[in-house]
Formats: structure tokens, sequence, C-alpha cells
């Protein structure tokens, strides 16, 4: 029974940690303003996703942008990462990624993404990262979910004209969540 307790401790006490070193991350150390595009120039869910993968590989030193297209994609078929909200977070693991990055689409009309609600997607979020980068990468996604609970920042998201802009609404957004 002790051991269990203790057991019980320790992943209570690995979860905070896990918490807490998301709310430290911000989502500016991994995104770059010149990865967020407004608006994409795409019509369905794949050629966002490329385009959002294309877009990361201009920005980041990704020697094979074909093997991120394929790990994104992969991850896609496996199970929508349409959320709800019109928030998508696509992502993919791959090994020729050398740090977690992130990219940034507002369509220029709703896409259906097979979203969990059923609802077109309108806020897109591709996350990248390299296979054995799991914490991170949790804790991004982690971020982007906290991000994204203030109903008020989803819809200004939305109408945004310009990356810079949304960009900019984001580090403000998180400067008010972590109170820096």
């Amino acid at each position: 029974r002790d051991m269990l307790l203790r057991s019980a401790r320790m992943r209570q006490g690995s979860a905070r940690r896990a918490e807490e070193e998301a709310i430290c991350m911000q989502l500016t150390d991994i995104l770059k303003a010149t990865c967020v595009k407004v608006p994409l120039v795409a019509a369905d869910k794949e050629t966002a996703l490329y385009e959002l993968v294309d877009l990361l590989s201009e920005h980041h030193e990704i020697p094979d942008t074909q093997l991120l297209r394929d790990a994104v994609w992969q991850r896609e078929q496996t199970r929508t990462t349409g959320i709800g909200h019109g928030i998508g977070i696509p992502h993919g693991k791959t090994d020729c990624i050398k740090s977690l990055c992130m990219a940034i689409g507002i369509p220029q009309s709703p896409l259906e993404f097979g979203a969990i609600d059923g609802k077109p997607v309108e806020i897109i979020l591709l996350l990248a990262s390299p296979a054995d980068q799991t914490s991170q990468h949790v804790q991004a996604l982690a971020r982007i979910s906290r991000l994204l609970t203030d109903e008020d920042f989803r819809e200004s998201a939305k109408r945004v004209q310009d990356g810079q802009s949304l960009y900019d609404m984001i580090a403000q957004q998180e400067a008010q969540i972590t109170g820096a």
C-alpha cells in the first residue's frame, strides 16, 4: 500500500512538473513571425497542411520537406486533429527536424477537417518535432490549448488581416497568461 501511495505521489509530481514547464514555455519560443500565414491559399485540409509544412521548411532547417509532409499527413489519417471550436492542431514527428517548431495559418474560408464537433476549421496550428522530443511536443500542445481556451482570443485570431498581427496577438496573449 505504501508503494502504491508513493507511486501515485510521484505521478502527481511528474504531472505537476510538466504543467509548470508548459506554463514556462512560450509559443513564441518555437514560432517565428515568418511562419504565420494569413490567409492560407489552400482550399482543403491536405493542401493546407502541406502549405504550412512548406512554410516551416522555408524558415527552418528541414532537409527533407516530403518526410515531414508524410509524417503530418500520416498522423492526420490516424485521427483528426480538428479539436473543435474551429481549431486544427496537426502535428508530426520526424528525425529530419532538429528542434520543435510551429507554423500557423488562417484559411481564406473555413476548411472541412473532420473535427470532433463537426465544424470546419478556421485556425490551423502545425507542430513539428524530432521523434525523440515527446516532452516538448506535449508541452507545446498544452500551451496551445491554454492559449485557445479564451473565446475572445479565438474569435479575434480568426479575423486578423496578416500574419504579423496574429503573431503579435499570440505574444500579447501569452504575456497576459504568464503575467510577464
